[in-house]
């Protein structure tokens, strides 16, 4: 019964991350065609762009963390969370300044977010699958984050496309999380039917 209950849970969990990672891919996929295309010919519209990517993670962050256990037992999201909405405030004051700032701020939280985000893959890892490509994301947004703050300190003004190029490699890694994790159950499946 208990080995029933442990497959069941896990089979629960394993559908709220495809679903989890299939909209965050979405998002992403949504946020950078707006920001090529209109965001590009509207700086009101890039603004908005510019604040909802942050707050949109950390929704998404309180999500995945509230189906998973809670904050409690998900402290690396629960950071996140704040993270995320701490920088969603930091780019409104970032937009009064310049782009400049704007994009040392996404630096920063590019910085802290794919650590945490790597935090939490590393918790997942032996559990889930497809936390090799979340590792990888957090990783490497980690190293975003860095080359984000050296491009800010140029004279050239940055634009939204600077960050456009960050959030379609995250919908990349979200999109292989999900895959991932969608072909690990249909062979799971197909190896209980035989």
């Amino acid at each position: 019964m208990t080995d029933s209950h442990t497959d069941s849970t896990r089979s629960s969990q394993e559908r709220w991350l495809r679903l989890y990672y299939f909209t965050r891919a979405a998002f992403s996929v949504v946020w950078v065609a707006a920001a090529f295309t209109v965001g590009q010919h509207s700086s009101t519209i890039a603004a908005v762009l510019l604040v909802a990517y942050p707050a949109w993670d950390a929704v998404a962050n309180y999500s995945d963390a509230s189906r998973s256990g809670g904050l409690a037992l998900n402290r690396t999201q629960a950071i996140n969370v704040v993270v995320s909405l701490a920088t969603t405030l930091a780019v409104v004051v970032a937009l009064q300044m310049s782009m400049n700032w704007v994009l040392a701020v996404f630096g920063a939280w590019a910085i802290l977010s794919g650590l945490l985000q790597l935090g939490t893959a590393v918790r997942r890892w032996k559990s889930y699958g497809a936390q090799w490509a979340m590792s990888l994301s957090g990783a490497q947004s980690a190293l975003a984050g860095v080359f984000f703050i050296l491009q800010a300190r140029m004279p050239a003004p940055p634009s939204i496309t600077n960050v456009a190029g960050y959030a379609a490699l995250g919908a990349f890694y979200f999109l292989v999380s999900a895959v991932w994790l969608s072909v690990s159950d249909l062979r799971r499946k197909a190896a209980r039917r035989s």
